[in-house]
């Protein structure tokens, strides 16, 4: 079975940036899509952005272009989400995902093997 554990969340105040990361343990991930996506409270669950693990393109939703940048390293077997100019939207639980490269990236039925989240908090 796949493992995912996120780490990196905390509390920081508008324009600042944090460093999320996504371990990952069980198969290779060569034809796999990683994404991330968060959770505000009150809310549904949303796409943030996403890579594939064989040439790590990257997708990313509207909200985060710009400021937000995936990216993986092959050797440790982790997925990088970073994140600059935080805004207090972006205040959400964010949850590292698995699932595989031919469905669509931006659904979250599309990927199978879910970490625990981490809390990212923006103060305003």
């Amino acid at each position: 079975q796949v493992q995912l554990v996120e780490s990196g969340g905390g509390l920081v105040q508008a324009g600042g940036s944090l460093r999320l990361s996504c371990a990952t343990s069980g198969r290779t991930f060569s034809d796999y899509r990683l994404g991330w996506f968060r959770q505000a409270p009150g809310k549904e669950r949303v796409f943030v952005a996403a890579i594939r693990w064989s040439d790590a393109s990257t997708d990313y939703a509207d909200s985060v272009k710009g400021r937000f940048t995936i990216s993986r390293d092959s050797a440790k077997r982790t997925v990088n989400l970073q994140m600059n100019s935080l805004k207090p939207e972006d205040t959400a639980i964010y949850y590292c995902a698995a699932g595989m490269v031919y469905r669509t990236y931006f659904s979250q039925d599309s990927y199978y093997h879910w970490g625990q989240g981490t809390q990212v908090t923006v103060s305003s």
